[in-house]
């Protein structure tokens, strides 16, 4: 893939719908008594595909902090669940208090990877596991492809994506001094094994994105340079979502939105948060349809179109 020299790029949202699962009861998309979040989205077959993390809200003390589901769609917007969870919590202490954060890959062999996040038992530490298979139905657990570093914490939120060079690129949020950071890793194959290196980009001071940041989806277009629509908050954990631009084979940022891409409307509920959270796309040129969660608990579809081209 060979780039133009300069980029300019810009994105705009230009409308916004209701995720409904046939699971809940209001129009709004509310789950009654759960939370739903982390929405990966994909195309297989003719039909839209859904992995969501489902979790009891209030969550008690022995209840998990994720159970994945899985669902499908005509429309994109209202998706029929499976009974049965796609991935469930333990046995192995690594993800004994929870899965969350799916993230599907399609691949040769296993035709599935689903990379998500396994609390452990004492919901201490979060790490970044596999699950691999023919299909949703039949995953196995596979391994633990990251664990954090000494003076890091919590590796959750990956997004996968492949350079020019034919390697691959795992994006991961992780903690560190009391705040969220995206990390990178590289591999030659999507089962690793998979080096750390160092962050490509950071918080920036003054901004939306001061404080915390984590992954969201990569949008790469032939000709293009890759586009993540990633999250990043204030100390006070005001979470929007933005864009920053990559070369072609992730080693340097070519463009960063100064203003967030979308900023959430205020919660509906005195104790809600505000929080706008990205986690997958659909790229249906000229259209790219952004998969989110608003304050932790419900599911949205953002239409964003790009403004400008290349230079």
């Amino acid at each position: 893939m060979k780039l133009a020299k300069k980029t300019a790029l810009d994105f705009a949202v230009e409308q916004i719908d209701v995720v409904q699962l046939d699971i809940a009861e209001r129009p709004d998309g509310l789950l009654a008594a759960h939370d739903l979040m982390s929405p990966y989205v994909w195309e297989a077959e003719g039909r839209m595909r859904l992995l969501v993390r489902v979790l009891k809200n209030p969550l008690g003390p022995g209840d998990p902090t994720g159970i994945i589901y899985a669902g499908e769609s005509a429309d994109g917007l209202f998706f029929r669940t499976e009974p049965t969870p796609a991935i469930v919590p333990g046995p192995d202490d690594v993800d004994a208090g929870g899965v969350e954060d799916p993230t599907v890959v399609i691949g040769d062999e296993p035709h599935l990877l689903v990379f998500y996040t396994g609390v452990d038992g004492k919901r201490d530490q979060g790490s970044l596991l596999v699950a691999t298979g023919p299909d949703l139905t039949h995953l196995t657990k596979d391994k633990v492809l990251l664990k954090a570093r000494a003076g890091e914490g919590n590796i959750k939120e990956a997004t996968v994506a492949q350079g020019t060079d034919g390697r691959y690129r795992i994006f991961y949020e992780y903690a560190k001094d009391n705040a969220s950071r995206i990390g990178l890793a590289v591999a030659d194959n999507l089962t690793g094994p998979w080096e750390a290196v160092e962050d490509l980009f950071t918080v920036r001071p003054r901004l939306w994105d001061t404080w915390h940041l984590s992954t969201g989806p990569i949008l790469s277009r032939p000709g293009e340079p890759p586009v993540m629509f990633y999250n990043g908050a204030t100390a006070d954990a005001r979470w929007r979502i933005g864009w920053i631009a990559f070369d072609e084979n992730f080693t340097r940022v070519l463009d960063r939105c100064i203003e967030p891409l979308l900023v959430p409307p205020p919660p509906k509920q005195r104790a809600g948060t505000d929080i706008a959270f990205a986690a997958s796309l659909l790229d249906r040129s000229p259209d790219i349809f952004l998969y989110y969660s608003l304050e932790d608990r419900l599911l949205r579809r953002a239409l964003v179109r790009r403004l400008s081209g290349l230079n």
